[in-house]
């Protein structure tokens, strides 16, 4: 090769023996790419001296380095929630490992439209969604921009939407469980809203662990995941069912709103009523909650994997997820 020019993206993909796609996607942080094929790219960038030209780079594919992070709930709960920081934490820290720039955007529903109109691919290269709910176009219309985009919390209808999730039917699953462990019998739970795919799995898995226990479900309660809904859905369901001895609450500020109402009630944790939460939060170590654990870093991480690999590789079918869950037991149950 000539010394008088830079080295280009095929030099580097000729002389580690791999396509030119596989040299785009190590130097793009794709994860789908074999270990073998990773470091023979890898090598010959430093034996090129290789440096990607940004600018160049961005008048050819026309990207922009930058990523939207679409949040569609208030300012109240993004910044009040610590599931939310913990994502976008993840979100921040990988999009910067892959040298891209993200973008916060907080859309409830009445401010969605003027989101929509920025979600072009003159400004983002791709979009991470996180908290839709069910009826939400939002990521069809996206993905028929020709934006790749990727859900956090899912699957949803439409093709082409990658989604990253926790397994949430089976923490609660394992909540219920341990409840029935303990010996309850009288388990109702406050459940996460009816239009989120959060609110349904985490359902289904209270559902599924009764039936495993050959036990009647006692009541259902729905909250929208704030500390408001839990206390006034734990209000409803002692006055349903005063003899309850067990809820599962499907996050945990609800399950907090929950072990207030419990405490003005007089009823003892765990002794009269055992609370189990879903998130295992600062909120949950706080109050010594029994909480099922995700891992909300991990979660954010995982989806801007998901986005590099669909960037590196459009005309593939994207990438899914499903990050494992588990049970952190404390003095609550």
């Amino acid at each position: 090769m000539s010394q008088s020019r830079r080295p280009t993206l095929e030099d580097v993909a000729a002389r580690a023996g791999v396509g030119r796609g596989t040299a785009s996607r190590v130097i793009n942080g794709a994860t789908r790419v074999s270990t073998r094929a990773r470091e023979a790219v890898e090598a010959a960038i430093e034996e090129l001296g290789y440096v990607p030209n940004q600018a160049a780079r961005s008048l050819v594919t026309r990207r922009t380095d930058a990523v939207a992070l679409v949040i569609a709930e208030s300012e109240e709960r993004v910044f009040g929630e610590p599931f939310f920081a913990g994502v976008v934490r993840g979100i921040g820290g990988a999009l910067g490992e892959a040298e891209k720039q993200l973008v916060l955007l907080i859309a409830p529903a009445e401010r969605a439209g003027h989101i929509d109109e920025y979600l072009t691919l003159q400004h983002v290269d791709g979009v991470l969604l996180l908290s839709l709910h069910d009826d939400d176009k939002l990521p069809t219309r996206i993905r028929a921009r020709g934006i790749p985009v990727v859900l956090g919390g899912g699957p949803m209808p439409g093709e082409g939407v990658g989604f990253v999730d926790n397994d949430n039917a089976e923490g609660a699953r394992l909540a219920v469980a341990h409840l029935l462990e303990r010996g309850r019998r009288k388990v109702a739970t406050i459940a996460g809203p009816a239009d989120m795919t959060a609110g349904h799995h985490r359902l289904a898995g209270y559902l599924t662990a009764l039936e495993e226990a050959g036990v009647e479900p006692l009541a259902i309660e729905h909250g929208d995941f704030s500390r408001a809904s839990g206390e006034t859905a734990m209000r409803a369901l002692l006055e349903r069912h005063p003899d309850l001895d067990g809820v599962f609450a499907a996050n945990d500020p609800m399950a907090a709103g929950a072990l207030s109402v419990l405490r003005e009630a007089g009823r003892s944790v765990p002794d009269d009523v055992a609370v189990v939460g879903f998130d295992d939060s600062t909120l949950a170590v706080s109050l010594g909650l029994t909480s099922v654990h995700q891992s909300a870093d991990a979660m954010g991480r995982a989806m801007v994997d998901v986005l590099l690999e669909a960037l590196a590789a459009p005309d593939e079918e994207p990438a899914t997820r499903m990050l494992p869950t588990h049970l952190v037991v404390r003095a609550s149950s």
